[in-house]
């Protein structure tokens, strides 16, 4: 019995683990992505960060600058989240150049990658928590800079925690920058082994 080749050279190069998980991925990417090598099984994006997101994330409220200050106006107390990565080496951020964000937001760096490291995903639940704790209605803006999948990937993963009150801001400071509003220095919130 003669074996035929595979007539579709590209798949049959890709390791059978990933050939498997492809319907998948593209099943619980968002509408319109087409190459799974982006998603993770369940849906993170998980690589190149910083290229053109979705108009909306379906477990969240998107915000465009205006929206953003009103609900400010409205809800004073809503927890601003910056989270943008920043390197983390032998337990210290280490920053290459000061970054600014929108006042009075907590930068929580790296808690928007698509595959947290258990310490990243203890210290982002435990945020969320510390936040919440007073009051279980305070809203929650998620925020990186604009055209970046982290703010989206934190987003969606509170929802999957169970947090509600969930607001998407993919303009980010970028976009707050461009309509002539003051940011601040950032400090990232410290990470505690």
């Amino acid at each position: 019995m003669k074996i035929k080749s595979c007539t579709l050279p590209p798949l049959c190069t890709l390791p059978l683990v990933l050939l498997l998980s492809l319907p998948l991925c593209a099943a619980q990417a968002p509408s319109g992505a087409t190459n799974a090598a982006l998603f993770s099984i369940d849906g993170y994006r998980v690589a190149h960060y910083r290229s053109p997101t979705p108009a909306s994330i379906d477990t969240a409220q998107t915000l465009g600058t205006r929206a953003l200050q009103a609900l400010l106006q409205q809800r004073p107390d809503a927890a601003l989240l910056n989270v943008q990565a920043l390197d983390w080496r032998n337990g210290v951020f280490i920053e290459q150049k000061p970054r600014m964000h929108l006042p009075g937001s907590l930068w929580l760096p790296n808690v928007g990658k698509g595959v947290l490291e258990p310490r990243w995903a203890d210290y982002f639940r435990g945020q969320l928590k510390a936040l919440r704790r007073q009051d279980p209605t305070r809203p929650l803006v998620f925020y990186c800079r604009a055209d970046c999948w982290m703010s989206w990937n934190a987003t969606r993963r509170a929802a999957q925690w169970g947090y509600d009150a969930l607001y998407w801001y993919p303009q980010g400071t970028d976009g707050w920058q461009q309509a002539a509003l003051p940011l601040e220095r950032a400090v990232p919130v410290p990470l505690t082994d």
